[in-house]
C-alpha cells in the first residue's frame, strides 16, 4: 500500500516489508557492532565512529544511497526507509554519520537536480558509501537565514559530524561551495559536547577554496530542502530512542524486586509506564508521517516535520529521562548506557531547530495564535 497524500488519502503509516527486512537488517549489524559497552568505550576514547560500522552500513547494506537515484549509484528508496535505518540508530545511538551526511548533505545535492557535473559526482561517491560529506551549518539551524556566511572566511559550529566529513557543504552569500576537510585554510577543531555519540565541531575557513556547486538562491533553496529533510527523519531517530528507552525500562521493571515483587507491578510506575506507551505510540505516527509526507513529495510536507518535531522531541526526554529515573542507582552509572540516551534526547531537541521553532511553524501554517 503506498500513500498518496497528494492526491488526498491519508499517508500510509504502516511499515512495508522490505522497510521490515531492512530493520532486521539493520538492528543486527548494530547489535553486532555497535552494543552498549562498544559505544561507551568508544564515547571514552579519542575516535567515537567506528569506519567499520560505516563501511558495513553505507556499503554493505547499502543504507547511504537510499535517497539517491539508482543511474547516480543509489538504491532508489524513499524517506520511509531511510527513516527505518534512523530508527535502528536511534535505538544504539551508534556514532555515525547518517543523519548529516546521507539525509541532509544527500538532500541538498538532490535539491540541486544536476545529473553531470561536480554535485551529481559528490552524490555518487555519497550513495557508494566512498566519502561523507556534511553541511557547514550549526546543527541548531533551521533554515538557510541562520547558516550562510558572506564567504569562505569565517567561523561556523557547532557542526555536527564535521570530524567524519571529508567533505563539507558551505553555504555563502555568493553561493553553495563543496569544501574538502583537508584543504588548505580548512580547520576543524573538536568541541566537547553534552552528546559524546554525535560529535560537534568549529568549523574555521581562512582563505579557504571550493568548487561552486550552485548560485545563493539555489543554494539557499537546496540547504532548505536538506534541513526540512533532517528535521523531519530526526523525528524517526528521536522515535527509536524513545521506544529503546520505554523497551529497557519495562525490563528491568520486571527483572527487579522489592518486597519480594517485580517492581514493575507497583501501581504508580505501572501508570508512569503506560503513560510513555502511549507517548511512544502517538510519537511513532508523528514520525511516520513526516517520513511518508517527505517520500511523497506531499505539500503538507512542512506542517507534518513542524508536527512530528514538536511532539518526538518531548517524547524522546521525557522517556530518556523515565529510563534513568527508573533504573534507580544503576540508572547514574557510567556503565549503564541510560546516560547517552538521556544526552542524545537533549541534543536532539536543539537540532534543526527547537521544539518551540517548529510550534511556532504549526501556528502560522495553520493561521493559528502563536504559542
Amino acid at each position: 500500500m503506498t500513500a498518496q497524500t497528494q492526491s488526498g488519502q491519508a499517508p500510509d503509516l504502516l511499515y512495508s516489508e522490505a522497510e521490515e527486512d531492512l530493520r532486521a537488517a539493520v538492528r543486527s549489524l548494530l547489535a553486532d557492532r555497535a552494543d552498549a559497552p562498544t559505544v561507551i568505550a568508544r564515547t571514552e576514547s579519542d575516535t567515537p565512529y567506528d569506519p567499520e560500522l560505516w563501511k558495513a552500513l553505507a556499503t554493505g547494506i547499502g543504507a547511504a544511497g537510499l535517497l539517491v537515484p539508482e543511474e547516480l549509484g543509489g538504491q532508489g528508496a524513499t524517506h520511509r526507509e531511510a527513516a527505518v535505518v534512523l530508527e535502528e540508530l536511534g535505538r544504539s545511538v551508534a556514532p555515525a554519520p547518517y543523519l548529516t551526511s546521507s539525509v541532509v548533505a544527500t538532500e541538498i545535492l538532490l535539491a540541486l537536480g544536476a545529473q553531470d557535473g561536480p554535485a551529481s559526482a559528490l552524490l555518487t561517491e555519497l550513495a557508494e558509501g566512498r566519502r561523507v560529506a556534511v553541511p557547514a551549518v550549526p546543527f541548531a539551524a533551521a533554515s538557510a537565514a541562520n547558516a550562510r556566511l558572506d564567504s569562505l572566511d569565517g567561523v561556523v559550529g557547532p557542526v555536527a559530524d564535521a570530524a567524519a566529513a571529508d567533505v563539507l557543504l558551505v553555504p555563502t552569500a555568493d553561493g553553495l561551495y563543496a569544501v574538502e576537510t583537508d584543504a588548505p585554510g580548512v580547520r576543524v577543531e573538536p568541541l566537547v559536547a553534552l552528546d559524546l555519540t554525535r560529535p560537534l565541531a568549529t568549523v574555521t575557513l581562512d582563505g579557504a577554496s571550493g568548487t561552486r556547486l550552485a548560485d545563493a538562491d539555489a543554494g539557499r533553496r537546496a540547504v532548505d530542502r536538506g534541513l526540512l529533510a533532517g528535521a523531519g527523519l530526526l523525528a524517526s531517530e528521536q522515535l527509536g530512542l524513545a521506544e529503546w528507552c520505554l523497551t529497557e525500562t519495562v525490563r528491568h521493571t520486571r527483572e527487579r524486586h522489592q518486597f519480594n515483587r517485580p517492581v514493575g507491578s507497583f501501581q504508580a510506575l505501572k501508570h508512569r509506564m503506560a503513560q510513555l506507551w502511549l507517548e511512544v505510540v502517538s510519537a511513532r505516527a508523528a514520525a511516520r508521517n513526516a517520513a511518508d509526507a517527505l517520500a511523497t513529495g506531499s505539500p503538507d510536507t512542512p506542517l507534518a516535520v513542524a508536527v512530528a518535531q514538536a511532539y518526538c522531541s518531548k517524547v524522546a526526554v521525557h522517556a530518556a529521562e523515565e529510563c534513568v529515573q527508573l533504573h534507580g542507582g544503576i540508572g547514574m552509572t557510567w556503565e549503564h548506557p541510560a546516560h547517552l540516551y538521556l544526552k542524545r534526547a537533549k541534543a536532539d531537541a536543539t537540532a534543526y531547530g527547537t521544539a518551540g521553532r517548529h510550534r511556532e511553524t504549526v501556528a502560522a501554517l495553520m493561521e493559528l495564535p502563536a504559542p
